[in-house]
């Protein structure tokens, strides 16, 4: 019976283990995913401030192409006014005044262009930038949720080991190793009792009598065996 325990007893420490182990395969497994969700992360980050950087210039280079824009008509609006005074001839004003509002033109052009692609970027950044926060609430989320499936972890394996020794103590001969003892216990003491005994026989007659005298129920009862045999019409001895 016990060696059929002791199998029994075997095969449910090996399935802990196995249950161990399968615990600890998907911890590792999630650190190793949040190691690579923090890679992406930074990836994800370069790729952002990539878009960002080119949001920016293009934003200025819109910015730009609007102020040349400007100067070229302010440009144009001196020439005529020189046209005006007659400080130019007024065909060479005109030619050079349609010329910077040609200028004018393609640089509002270029302008529009720009501000569209700039839109474009920003676009794709905004989103870009929603995307690395959401990655950021999950690595969080993750990394807290591991550290608390790995403090279970260990609290599960702490209690596994408690109860495999609570479990595996029978099996360990602890209870036989008591009884033995408490039976090498009892025949100390009664052997010992023993000797006790044998210790008060073989006295010799002064022993006895000092015994005698040293109860204090011994006259009593002659008293009470006197009172009997005269009860009973014994006569006591001459």
């Amino acid at each position: 019976m016990a060696s059929i325990f002791r199998r029994m007893f075997k095969v449910a420490e090996a399935n802990a283990h196995n249950a161990l182990d399968n615990l600890e395969d998907p911890i590792k497994m999630t650190e190793q995913g949040i190691r690579d969700l923090k890679k992406n992360l930074q990836a994800a980050m370069v790729s952002l401030a990539q878009v960002k950087s080119l949001a920016i210039r293009l934003k200025k280079e819109g910015e730009d192409h609007k102020k040349r824009a400007a100067d070229y008509e302010r440009k144009a609006m001196m020439l005529l006014r020189r046209m005006e005074t007659g400080e130019m001839d007024a065909a060479e004003a005109e030619r050079l005044a349609t010329a910077a509002l040609e200028k004018k033109d393609e640089s509002l052009q270029q302008a529009a262009r720009t501000v569209a692609d700039h839109q474009t970027q920003q676009q794709m950044a905004d989103q870009l930038q929603g995307k690395v926060e959401e990655l950021k609430r999950q690595i969080a989320k993750f990394e807290n949720e591991a550290i608390t499936l790995k403090a279970r972890a260990r609290t599960a394996s702490s209690m596994r080991k408690i109860n495999q020794q609570l479990a595996g103590a029978d099996a360990s001969g602890t209870v036989a190793m008591l009884e033995k003892m408490k039976e090498k216990v009892s025949e100390e003491e009664s052997l010992a009792e023993a000797y006790d005994e044998l210790a008060d026989v073989g006295g010799d007659i002064d022993g006895d009598i000092d015994k005698a005298l040293a109860n204090p129920s011994a006259s009593a009862q002659s008293d009470s065996l006197a009172a009997l045999k005269k009860k009973m019409g014994i006569a006591p001895p001459a």
